[in-house]
């Protein structure tokens, strides 16, 4: 079978700037913070009392009470956005082949208040304590799987795992089934809720985290000089993806097209970025040959930007070294300064907000810009929107392990 265009023709979001796909543009555009102290959980012996949540979620919303119970957070975010994607996509499910839909979500942790919660119970109560739906609400595919048997989906169904790149992963490998002709449509991306005190508590620890507790809407300032670590954040975003044929026939809207990615790995340390940039340089320039594209044909770069002292240059500097003089013609972000770091769910989430800029013709801003690095030089579209058509935009995701990811998508043009 010939290789196929992949265009993504639905899409969900559940963010800290909102609940729905369109709150989360909103948000980005109108340069909106949605990191606020923690309310759901006691943080008076923790360093960090902030994160981007959720506001105001309650799963009865959503789900019956029995269902919910049986759900963790993680995998009820990738159910809640699934179903906004299909939705929004105006596909109908009685009228196409479900065994030609695949289903490719993951999550860089899986089920952490799960586990958090039984192992208090199996400390307590003993062995009889432990809830009897445990694994199956831990383990990281349930996602793909409670999607997949929602709505009968009997093709690809599974989960790349790669902490902070998982969503960009499962985006990637979902473009694959359906450019080489394995799967007809596909539901992909990524979930994570880790804003539970286990969680901050870990991050924490490792000093990764930002203590900007006096200000958090202020706490995440990508390649701002006087960042500190990142913030922790939440959510789920899945792309509804088709091959053209599949979306012309069927008369759907179109966001734009998805024409290659890049998979590396730093082969350094297993939190710190490499400095020379080795594996992020790899990882761009294995997209740009897939796209068959020249570093500068690109417009726009969502980065992976997560706002600590040494990733942000390092990132910064491997896109000089890919870009040359054209790393000053782009205009760039982060995102992560309106979201926090939503983890396994980040990679999805900003590769939706760089195809939703190629659709509206408009950058979201990177916040809390106000004292600049000088290590950090180049175009982040500092704390304003900027209007700019564009026709191809990238985004960066890396992962604690030395995972790296870069998407490159495209505007539709027929």
């Amino acid at each position: 079978m010939a290789e196929r265009r992949v265009v993504i023709t639905g899409i969900g979001a559940l963010t800290p700037l909102g609940k729905t796909a369109p709150d989360f543009w909103n948000g980005l555009i109108s340069g909106k913070s949605g990191v606020r102290p923690i309310t759901h959980f006691d943080t008076s012996d923790l360093p960090t009392k902030f994160a981007g949540q959720i506001e105001n979620y309650d799963s009865n919303d959503y789900f019956d009470r029995k269902e919910a119970r049986r759900l963790d957070p993680v995998t009820q975010y990738g159910l809640i956005t699934a179903d906004e994607a299909i939705k929004d996509s105006k596909v109908d499910l009685d009228a196409i082949d479900k065994d030609r839909v695949a289903v490719i979500v993951g999550t860089g942790i899986g089920g952490m208040i799960t586990y958090y919660e039984q192992s208090v119970e199996l400390h307590e109560k003993g062995s009889r304590g432990v809830n009897p739906f445990f694994i199956p609400m831990l383990i990281p595919d349930i996602a793909a799987g409670q999607i997949s048997i929602k709505y009968g989906f009997r093709g690809a169904n599974y989960c790349a795992v790669s902490a902070c790149a998982t969503g960009s992963h499962n985006i990637g490998l979902a473009y694959d089934t359906i450019k080489y002709g394995h799967s007809d449509m596909a539901l992909c991306g990524g979930t994570e809720s880790p804003v539970w005190r286990i969680g901050v508590a870990g991050f924490s620890s490792m000093r990764a985290l930002s203590r900007r507790n006096e200000e958090p809407e202020r706490a995440s300032r990508p390649f701002d000089k006087d960042r500190d670590g990142f913030v922790l954040g939440e959510g789920a975003t899945i792309f509804f993806m088709e091959s053209l044929d599949s979306a012309l026939s069927r008369g759907a809207r179109i966001y734009g097209e998805i024409v290659g990615y890049g998979f590396s790995a730093d082969a350094y340390h297993i939190t710190a970025p490499d400095p020379d940039g080795n594996g992020v340089i790899l990882a761009i320039n294995n997209a740009l040959k897939m796209a068959g594209l020249k570093p500068e044909n690109i417009d726009h770069i969502n980065m992976h930007g997560t706002s600590t002292p040494l990733g942000d240059i390092a990132e910064t500097n491997s896109i000089k070294k890919v870009f040359g003089d054209h790393a000053y013609k782009m205009n760039l972000n982060s995102t992560k300064s309106m979201t926090g770091h939503m983890l396994g769910a980040a990679g999805a989430a900003e590769s939706l907000a760089a195809l939703l800029a190629i659709y509206h013709s408009i950058i979201p801003p990177t916040i809390n810009q106000d004292n600049p690095d000088p290590e950090c030089d180049l175009n982040y579209t500092p704390n304003t929107p900027v209007e700019r058509d564009i026709t191809y935009a990238m985004n960066n995701a890396f992962g604690f392990g030395g995972h790296n990811t870069t998407l490159i998508f495209k505007k539709f043009i027929k």
